[in-house]
């Protein structure tokens, strides 16, 4: 199957070649670089294997319906503030980043101590600013001010740090989590599962020997 993928993609390739109306004295170094995609695949390609899904410290960093899920388990839903995070919400998922800041930061006008807001300031922020930035902090520190007892700050500060690929950063925030979520709480068991793996990456990240300058 993975052969007969790869001459589909080199078929559709010249066809887009002739399509775009490419010359023909560059058509040899368009086939000269399928062949070399060819050969690598032929060396190192695996058809065979079953596809599986995304393994590692990425698959638990990412705008997953569990994570929507944990957060209204955490946090709840039915309320008047979280139809502004709903509202944040659809308008991450469509792109637009600063809509979805000022959608959070309308509802923290109206519910100043909203812990659900306060948090999710913290992820759009993130999400906004491309990394931990200074605001995103602001409003994970304001969250635990609020809440210092509650997991839900120190979880989603934990993932704002593997978000922004600072994964060591993320350990103890996500420890402290999971401290403080009492058992037999239904999200314990997520929480824990994160981490574990999380701690298995840093493991593996460990044990790879530093590369030379």
């Amino acid at each position: 199957m993975g052969w007969l993928t790869l001459l589909a993609l080199a078929a559709a390739a010249m066809l887009a070649l002739v399509a775009l109306g490419v010359r023909r004295p560059l058509w040899s170094l368009a086939g000269a670089g399928l062949m070399l995609g060819a050969t690598g695949y032929a060396l190192q390609g695996r058809p065979a294997l079953p596809a599986q899904p995304a393994r590692g410290v990425a698959a638990i960093a990412g705008d997953d319906p569990a994570l929507l899920s944990l957060r209204d388990q955490m946090l709840g839903r039915n309320n008047t503030a979280a139809a502004y995070m709903i509202a944040a919400d659809a308008m991450q998922r469509s792109g637009e980043k600063r809509a979805a800041v000022q959608a959070v930061l309308g509802g923290l006008r109206r519910y100043r101590e909203s812990l659900l807001l306060w948090v999710g300031l913290g992820n759009v922020l993130t999400a906004h600013d491309g990394k931990l930035s200074a605001p995103a902090l602001f409003a994970f520190d304001q969250a635990a001010r609020l809440a210092p007892s509650h997991p839900a700050p120190p979880f989603w500060r934990g993932l704002a740090h593997i978000r922004a690929g600072e994964f060591a950063a993320a350990r103890p925030f996500w420890a402290r989590a999971l401290a403080l979520t009492p058992e037999g709480v239904t999200y314990r068991r997520e929480i824990a599962q994160r981490l574990a793996v999380l701690d298995a990456y840093l493991a593996e990240v460990e044990e790879v020997p530093a590369t030379g300058r």
